[in-house]
């Protein structure tokens, strides 16, 4: 009898998710990810790239770690099927590419036993990853033009005379080896045993593409010193060949200002795009773990009544995106359009909300932080303000300094919530794992709720970590907010924005 039911049959996706940065993984990958309702991920998979499932996805870890396994292969494959004949579309999420020493050809050979629809979608392997951000060519015209890639994974049941020794001992092009961080010792002496030359330059790169890349260089002769007492751990990968030499010149990931840093960012999801993009491009890497979520306010009175006599005011402050994107939805409810805010001057305090506007065609003009009155009366670019009449339409808790500097110069602030920030639990259940065993370096916080909510999310063992953690916020309110809880906030950005809090974790870390 078939136990496998046409009809029922979901599909299982092989998706590549590279070496370590999320970055890497195709946008292919990323779009399964987006469509799938089940996602079985690996160790070496980067769990951020969880982030882009559904909120309902089934999200199920099946890594292995120092030759542990949380699921046997066998599991790994029975779980697939059955996922896929309860009509699911289940990605099955691995480190680097899914056929490169990933198992992938024996999952698929499991699948279309059982009749299962498959798809694969290759990933970054670590070879080419790891190497380019090692700053090491793996071809050259002046040093190499070919490469083998082999396994360094020697297990009790595999003996080193499987690998052919003496023939890629006098490989002329470039040898690296995957998994080999236990069976360096092995991989020297054979290779040396078999002819190749002592002096031959070799590259040891540790958790590659990741913030806790690390790489030590030396000859076949000479690099177990050059390690000495360091403990290369897994993941990591090898190089061998005169490439090694580009090192010096091309060199580039491990130079970025914030390299080898591991950023929590709190705030929500959707409001972190720019920041994860600044922090990748000085070389951090940021853990999402969002301790509020966005809702809309409790009730609407307070705006639409606004909404309904804009002609009333003389201008309109948008401090945020969000704010942005929720007025403008509010007054579409409303059967309103934009066209109510002619005649307004439109001022947007806040990176964010400034491209929101701007992106609409609004005209603009943006508000620096303002220190005191004066300087915010030159940024609108007004001689006097008293009765004048403003409409601050932002999140529910937000900082208070602009409506009290506007009310300082006379102006008449209708400060209306038009969202509220909302504790939310985050389904990361690894992070405070990660936390406890010291793999984060700064906690941001660009709110007091943030704040609050990470506090009370936080393990009581884990106090004490957290009061001797790197904190970095946006602003003194949320500093003070910080402090009050008996955090130690090394870094506050001057400027109320993303842009500044980089800055000063640049400043920081010089």
């Amino acid at each position: 009898m078939n136990l496998f039911v046409k009809d029922k049959k979901g599909i299982v996706v092989l998706v590549g998710a590279g070496p370590g940065d999320e970055g890497l993984i195709t946008v292919k990958g990323k779009t399964w990810l987006e469509r799938a309702d089940v996602v079985v991920y690996d160790h070496l998979a980067n769990r951020n790239l969880n982030q882009h499932a559904r909120p309902d996805a089934e999200i199920i870890y099946a890594g292995k770690k120092s030759g542990q396994a949380t699921l046997t292969q066998d599991e790994i494959n029975s779980f697939l099927v059955e996922k896929a004949l309860e009509g699911k579309i289940v990605v099955r999420l691995k480190g680097g590419d899914p056929f490169i020493f990933g198992r992938g050809g024996e999952e698929v050979q499991f699948l279309k036993k059982a009749d299962i629809p498959f798809a694969i979608v290759p990933g970054v392997t670590s070879s080419i990853g790891v190497s380019a951000y090692a700053g090491i060519p793996l071809t050259h015209r002046d040093f190499a033009s070919s490469m083998s890639i082999i396994t360094g994974s020697l297990g009790e049941n595999k003996k080193a005379n499987e690998i052919e020794w003496d023939k890629i001992a006098t490989y002329a092009g470039t040898l690296i080896f995957l998994m080999g961080a236990r069976k360096l010792d092995l991989i020297v002496s054979q290779l040396i045993k078999h002819g190749k030359s002592p002096d031959t330059p070799i590259a040891v790169i540790q958790s590659g593409t990741t913030p806790q890349q690390k790489t030590w260089t030396g000859t076949l002769s000479t690099i177990e010193q050059v390690i000495n007492k360091d403990v290369v751990s897994p993941p990591a990968l090898t190089i061998i060949g005169e490439v090694v030499k580009l090192k010096n010149t091309v060199d580039w990931f491990e130079q970025l200002p914030l390299f080898g840093k591991t950023v929590v960012l709190t705030r929500p999801k959707d409001q972190s795009e720019s920041l994860i993009d600044l922090l990748q491009g000085k070389g951090a890497t940021p853990i999402i773990f969002p301790v509020v979520q966005d809702h809309p306010p409790v009730d609407w009175g307070q705006l639409d009544q606004a909404l309904m006599n804009l002609s009333i005011y003389d201008g309109v402050f948008f401090s945020s995106g969000k704010g942005v994107q929720y007025f403008l939805n509010r007054l579409r409810e409303k059967n309103l359009d934009i066209r109510e805010l002619k005649g307004l001057e439109i001022y947007s305090h806040g990176t964010k909300a400034n491209e929101a506007l701007e992106a609409l065609g609004i005209r603009v003009t943006p508000i620096s932080n303002p220190s005191d009155a004066e300087t915010l009366k030159k940024s609108m670019g007004k001689d006097k303000l008293a009765e004048c009449r403003y409409l601050l339409p932002r999140a529910a808790k937000a900082p208070q300094q602009l409506p009290g500097l506007l009310m300082e110069l006379g102006a008449v602030v209708d400060t209306i919530s038009v969202y509220q920030s909302l504790p939310n639990c985050p389904k990361d259940t690894n992070f405070f794992e990660s936390f406890g065993l010291g793999e984060i370096n700064v906690i941001t916080f660009t709110s007091a709720e943030t704040v609050n909510n990470f506090y009370k999310l936080t393990p009581k063992d884990l106090l004490p970590r957290l009061k001797e953690s790197n904190i970095a916020c946006i602003g003194p309110a949320t500093a003070n907010a910080a402090k009050l809880l008996g955090l130690k906030v090394r870094i506050v950005s001057e400027q109320c924005t993303i842009e500044g809090l980089v800055e000063a974790m640049e400043l920081h870390y010089l």
